[in-house]
């Protein structure tokens, strides 16, 4: 039986933040390169392919894969925490962490209720998590959360 302490809303903030950080030094230069200085002050929402490309289509990807074999984005690994499947502390399925992808979005559309849920929720669950079966924990071992294996 391992016990583990969920991670709350500052922290996943903060390891939201290293992982814009880290996928900004990627694009802006790459952007830049592509369609020059005018694509920061240009007003469309979508730019062309490159843009949609490189701000939507390769970050989700990039994230899965992440997600996928290392159970965490850079940002929680910086700060030490992994996503685990909610019933049994186990490494979620694929399908679980690409449901938990498009969950984000689902957590923006009301005012980003969905994601400020972490800060409320007795598991730390925002709706994303809730809709994937996974919860955010620290690695580092506390007594407070407690996963039952499936033997």
């Amino acid at each position: 039986m391992n016990e583990y302490e969920y991670a709350g809303f500052w922290v996943r903030t903060g390891a939201a933040i290293i992982d814009t950080i880290l996928i900004l030094i990627i694009i802006v230069p790459i952007l830049t390169a592509i369609y020059g200085t005018d694509y920061w002050i240009n007003q469309s929402i979508v730019k062309g392919f490159w843009d949609v490309l490189f701000n939507y289509i390769l970050p989700a990807i990039a994230i899965i894969i992440f997600w996928t074999y290392k159970s965490a984005t850079p940002g929680k690994m910086a700060l030490k925490l992994t996503i685990v499947d909610a019933k049994n502390g186990g490494h979620p399925s694929t399908g679980q962490l690409i449901g938990r992808y498009f969950g984000y979005y689902i957590s923006i559309i009301p005012l980003f209720l969905g994601l400020i849920w972490v800060g409320i929720d007795r598991r730390k669950q925002g709706l994303h998590d809730k809709l994937a079966g996974t919860v955010v924990i620290k690695n580092n071992k506390k007594e407070k959360v407690t996963f039952e294996s499936k033997e």
